[in-house]
């Protein structure tokens, strides 16, 4: 069976069987199923909200458009939006510059639990939170995961990886891009 690995902004699907994997800190990743037609496929979220057009390089790193973008490349392969079902994974507490209360897996998951709500898509199973870090393999036609938590040695590099991504994420934003003009 084929074995696709997905990372920070990447989303995936499949209308034949294979295995989605990816590791998560305070990420989420979203594993959607149209169980009837046995397609399905997972994203891999940094950021809440949506980015701002034109000035990130990466938008499916942001919650909004990594979202959108699985639903309709599900829907793309024959999935129908109205029979998804929702697997949620991660925001894990990895970073201690933040508190729990604020910290940016607390935040990503509730989010993504709102928008999932807003958009009707029922969450059928989750493990969000606490201070794991988390392998996640998702199978797109049963919609099957397996879930391996991740030992504090490795816990904090993947922390420190994605503390480093967010700080390189922001400051590019913040700097914005060149615009041109056509006359």
């Amino acid at each position: 069976m084929e074995k696709v690995s997905i990372h920070i902004g990447d989303c995936h699907a499949g209308k034949r069987a294979m295995i989605i994997e990816t590791l998560l800190g305070s990420c989420v990743a979203v594993c959607l199923i149209d169980p009837v037609e046995k397609i399905g496929g997972m994203n891999h979220i940094l950021l809440p909200g949506e980015a701002r057009v034109g000035r990130c390089d990466a938008v499916t790193r942001y919650a909004v458009n990594a979202m959108e973008l699985l639903i309709n490349k599900i829907m793309a392969l024959g999935g129908n939006r109205s029979r998804l079902r929702a697997k949620v994974f991660g925001g894990a507490h990895v970073i201690a510059a933040f508190s729990g209360a604020n910290s940016m897996g607390r935040i990503n998951v509730n989010f993504v639990l709102n928008f999932l709500k807003l958009e009707a898509i029922p969450v059928v199973a989750r493990d969000l939170g606490g201070r794991d870090a988390r392998r996640i393999y998702f199978r797109t036609d049963t919609g099957e995961v397996f879930l391996k938590r991740i030992a504090f040695a490795k816990r904090h590099s993947v922390g420190a990886q994605e503390h480093k991504l967010q700080k390189r994420i922001r400051s590019e934003i913040e700097k914005g891009g060149e615009i041109t003009l056509f006359t």
